[in-house]
């Protein structure tokens, strides 16, 4: 299970549940116990309606069958040195030199490491869907099904930017599967039951309630997590939620948690963006979305006014990358986009997911707001690539709730002569930084420009959060980031928390 964690957020919930309870009498005790029954007041008892509570014990038998335990072996580490930069590099060397061998640790043989997750059964030939990041870095992955049997599992395809993966096992005859539900039923208060295997535990069966539907956890544009009070753990990921007709609503995927296990708050990936992605993957061994080329930022109330806008709505154009899509199709910085298509633009989420879900090469026709006017841009969209942004955040708003905690913004003249930076320089400026997070604890400070990441330079603001990703990707990976400060390169190691 992948932890959100953060020490600003401390809250304590205390709850009791009362059921049948009757007020029979209230006693007022005078003088002696002899007279308690000459003193009481006679109240008439508050007959209540029983509550019949639900049991999940048929659902569960019906679909344990389904939900499989994966077990995965990753590249073998060398555990001699806690070396924050990327193996092999002149960093790297330099500072197992100073820091590793020169002080007499002895190099440790290389080990294989071992990870567990969830997944569950879609069809009686064997797909299984479970997280990406359960398989990422595997180098052999096995299924072990309810009965007791361990299989082989091979991975068809993956999906960072929504998480999910999806196996293939051959058990030789058929097996039993689940649906994928309707994920847009599901409503806060009704009831989940999760099925998975946390900590090792497998077959473990929890429930509680949908808390709250859309949730944007800050992982990335796709963001629209079910939010669950289901309890969920580490080996939880990957596992299927379940609606009470024992149809598959969500895959969990993440759990907000200080400690790094349950809190009472985790989050599940919706059924129908997972049966999107899956087809996909099944039809092409890989997720196509549609790339645009232009960056965003949401509109602030004062934007709005000074855009003659009539609300705060819409994605508005911080800048049009070159001889992108965009440019070509004529979008220009501080354009709002309102509308792609049919689809209704709020925000720059809005924006990504509906850019994302079109095919590349498809024309799309963009609403947009400028000078106070309406227009409509028709772009030919080409084909998002690893690195790329989806066309979400830019400036203040990049990365501003990501794991690292960084706010990032571009390079601009004014900066340049702020910061007294030299003409070539390039990278992103760091705009704002959350208290305790892994940047404030490593010591990062606003105004620090970043240049390289894990030891590759980076020319822009885009650049910069796709380069921070991929490095933040394994759990508890310590990010090697070469900042200019005060005119002075430096490196700064950003240690991640670690994940289940």
């Amino acid at each position: 299970m992948s932890p959100i964690t953060t020490r600003r957020l401390r809250a304590g919930f205390a709850g009791a549940l009362m059921a049948g309870t009757a007020l029979t009498g209230l006693v007022l005790w005078q003088g002696h116990p002899a007279n308690a029954q000459m003193g009481a007041i006679s109240v008439p008892a508050i007959s209540q309606p029983a509550v019949a509570l639900p049991g999940f014990a048929d659902l569960a038998a019906r679909v344990r069958p389904a939900v499989v335990t994966i077990t995965t072996t990753e590249r073998a580490t060398q555990a001699s040195t806690n070396s924050p930069f990327p193996p092999g590099s002149e960093q790297d060397q330099l500072f197992r030199r100073h820091f590793g061998e020169q002080q007499g640790q002895r190099q440790q043989p290389q080990r294989p490491a071992n990870a567990l997750g969830s997944g569950f059964i879609v069809s009686q030939d064997g797909t299984v869907i479970t997280n990406n990041h359960v398989v990422r870095n595997a180098t052999s992955v096995k299924v072990k099904l309810d009965d007791g049997r361990e299989l082989n599992a091979r991975v068809v395809g993956r999906d960072d930017r929504t998480d999910i993966a999806v196996l293939k096992i051959d058990a030789g005859q058929p097996l039993p599967f689940l649906a994928l539900g309707n994920s847009d039923t599901a409503r806060p208060g009704d009831w989940v039951v999760a099925v998975g295997n946390p900590f090792g535990l497998g077959g473990t069966v929890t429930a509680g309630i949908v808390s709250a539907r859309g949730r944007d956890i800050g992982v990335g544009p796709y963001d629209d997590f079910i939010q669950i009070d289901a309890s969920i753990n580490s080996g939880n990921s990957g596992g299927p939620l379940f609606g009470l007709d024992g149809s598959v609503i969500g895959v969990n995927t993440a759990i907000f948690s200080p400690s790094g296990g349950s809190v009472g708050i985790g989050f599940a990936i919706p059924s129908n963006m997972v049966r999107q992605v899956v087809a996909q993957i099944q039809a092409n061994g890989r997720v196509e979305r549609g790339f645009l080329g232009a960056s965003t930022q949401p509109l602030t109330p004062a934007l709005a006014r000074s855009l003659r806008l009539a609300k705060p709505e819409g994605a508005l154009v911080g800048q049009v990358e070159a001889d992108s899509p965009a440019a070509r199709g004529g979008l220009r910085a501080g354009d709002v986009v309102t509308q792609v298509g049919d689809r209704a633009v709020a925000n720059p989420r809005d924006l990504a997911r509906a850019i994302g879900d079109a095919r590349p090469g498809s024309e799309v026709k963009l609403s947009v707001q400028r000078d106070g006017a309406a227009q409509e841009v028709r772009v030919t969209l080409a084909e998002l690539r690893d690195g790329q942004a989806a066309g979400g955040k830019v400036a203040a708003e990049a990365e501003n709730r990501g794991a690292v905690g960084v706010s990032l913004a571009p390079i601009t003249p004014q900066l340049r002569q702020q910061l007294n930076l030299p003409a070539n320089a390039a990278g992103a400026v760091i705009a704002g930084i959350r208290p305790e997070s892994p940047a404030a604890e490593a010591g990062l400070r606003e105004g620090d420009v970043i240049v390289g990441v894990a030891g590759r330079d980076v020319a822009d603001v885009q650049a910069t959060v796709g380069a921070i990703r991929e490095a933040a990707r394994n759990p508890g990976a310590a990010i090697a980031l070469r900042i200019l400060r005060e005119g002075r390169n430096a490196f700064v190691a950003v240690e991640m928390p670690a994940q289940g």
